[in-house]
């Protein structure tokens, strides 16, 4: 279900939030299906606990989690999750034509690269 890249350069608990949130938003993990616990998931990632709770709490901020005390967390599966995913990558988007552009390449250069990734 989540997996941990040791070569990406973001910390562990920023994949383990990336990871829920595409899960959630694929519709993977269903609206108020129960989450792993953070002690279960910790043990099953060979993570600190603490790890796991700082993921949880960040999703639970972001609006991708409910807590429900003494019965775990939730997945929240609001309808407007996927509108504000596609916000976030609307803005990365923005930020990395602004660099492609600075260094010199063209919009025909760059609608090749999204030609090219719409196959992977």
């Amino acid at each position: 279900m989540i997996f941990i890249d040791l070569k990406d350069s973001r910390p562990i608990y920023e994949q383990v939030v990336e990871r829920f949130k595409l899960l959630i938003l694929k519709g993977v993990i269903e609206r108020d299906e129960k989450l792993p616990s953070v002690r279960n998931l910790a043990v099953e990632l060979s993570l600190n606990p603490n790890t796991i709770q700082r993921a949880y709490g960040e999703l639970e901020r972001q609006g991708y989690i409910y807590t429900v005390k003494g019965k775990g967390n939730f997945a929240s599966g609001s309808e407007k999750l996927i509108d504000r995913y596609k916000e976030e990558i609307q803005k990365q988007l923005r930020e990395i034509c602004k660099t492609a552009i600075s260094i010199g390449m063209t919009e025909e250069e760059l609608m090749n690269g999204i030609r090219e990734w719409r196959k992977i």
